[in-house]
């Protein structure tokens, strides 16, 4: 589960503006470099039929039944992999809450002897791109809007290193499916970036 992934600040701009994305809720020249699971990230969605650039909390908040009678826990999504959840498939059939999550590169945990992850990573990113983009999800909620971006089965890149599984990358040709396309059509790019195209460092 990818729980970590970095953004490279001065290409974001670049990006945004290639993709023809405007500043909408909070400016783009406040990227962090590193972002984690409930702290802010960078977004692109469309609203009123224009892409705009905004800032939301990584996590979706999910409540599910606590283990006491009468109870609730609260999880903060941040990776969606079962789009056939009624959750995450009433998201997908609304274009308008699709949206891409900007990246430079993203982690996974290396693995212990245990089989367990550790605290060291290994990093992948898109070769040639100083930004590619995630396919994610987005809803408002009590801690404001907030994202998950979806997952698949990992490509024969990362497999070896982090066999679960590995985000949902998108080819620039497909991000006006994702962000505007029909249900079916959307769905249809959750499937493993070429390797061929990465690389792992």
């Amino acid at each position: 589960m990818c729980n970590h992934y970095q953004n490279h600040p001065e290409a974001i701009p670049t990006w945004r503006e290639y993709i023809g994305a405007l500043p909408y809720d909070a400016p783009f020249s406040e990227t962090r470099i590193d972002v984690w699971p409930r702290r802010m990230g960078e977004v692109v969605r469309t609203v009123d039929g224009a892409r705009v650039a905004g800032a939301m909390t990584w996590g979706v908040p999910l409540t599910l039944p606590g283990k006491r009678p009468g109870t609730t826990l609260t999880k903060y999504v941040t990776n969606v992999r079962n789009l056939a959840s009624p959750f995450w498939a009433n998201m997908l059939k609304r274009p308008a809450q699709r949206c891409l999550v900007p990246f430079s590169r993203f982690a996974e945990p290396k693995l212990g002897p245990d089989g367990k992850g550790t605290k060291d990573e290994h990093w992948f990113r898109v070769a040639d791109r100083e930004v590619a983009a995630f396919a994610g999800l987005w809803r408002p909620s009590a801690v404001g809007d907030a994202y998950a971006f979806l997952t698949c089965a990992p490509n024969p890149l990362v497999a070896p290193l982090h066999p679960k599984a590995m985000p949902v990358i998108l080819a620039e040709e497909d991000y006006a499916t994702w962000l505007d396309g029909d249900a079916d059509a959307a769905a249809a790019l959750a499937v493993p970036f070429p390797s061929q195209l990465m690389v792992v460092e």
